[in-house]
């Protein structure tokens, strides 16, 4: 094969940048930031023009999948790059979501404790916000309103 057939053979197996937003579902935007933090190795030039291999779709397929899954881009990138070489992906995953799945506990039970002070507050029944009292861990003692949600029933009347 003649070089430049050769030459024409990768020119044609290369992705233009639009061409691989469209198959990443992204916008081109999206494809020069990874490429600009590392995340995308940085692509050939033809008359200035980048042109990407048909891996670069996949790369971006799996950042995604990790954004999805509640990565950072700094945790994505260590995924890609912050292991020895030999490491096989299967075990980078299993680390970096170890950690992640111990953020994401941490992250629920501080959710849980937030929406049972929202709760404890809503109980409230104060006439100045001078006179609650949060600082006992029991939350404000005077009895407030019903909470949203619940039916208040009518009182019988006295006749």
């Amino acid at each position: 094969m003649s070089p430049s057939a050769r030459r024409k053979t990768v020119e044609s197996s290369e992705l233009t940048i639009g061409e691989v937003a469209r198959r990443a579902g992204v916008r081109t935007s999206a494809v020069r930031y990874y490429e600009r933090v590392g995340l995308l190795p940085v692509p050939r030039r033809l008359n200035g023009r980048r042109r990407y291999g048909a891996d670069v779709v996949r790369l971006l397929h799996t950042v995604r999948f990790a954004q999805g899954a509640g990565f950072s881009v700094a945790e994505i990138k260590t995924l890609f790059h912050g292991f020895e070489a030999n490491v096989r992906p299967s075990m980078r995953w299993r680390a970096l979501a170890a950690r992640k799945i111990e953020e994401l506990d941490t992250f629920i039970a501080r959710t849980e404790l937030m929406r049972e002070a929202l709760r404890t507050g809503m109980r409230c029944g104060c006439l100045r916000i001078e006179d609650c009292d949060f600082g006992s861990g029991e939350g404000c003692t005077v009895p407030g309103p019903v909470m949203p949600g619940r039916r208040i029933g009518r009182r019988p009347s006295r006749t």
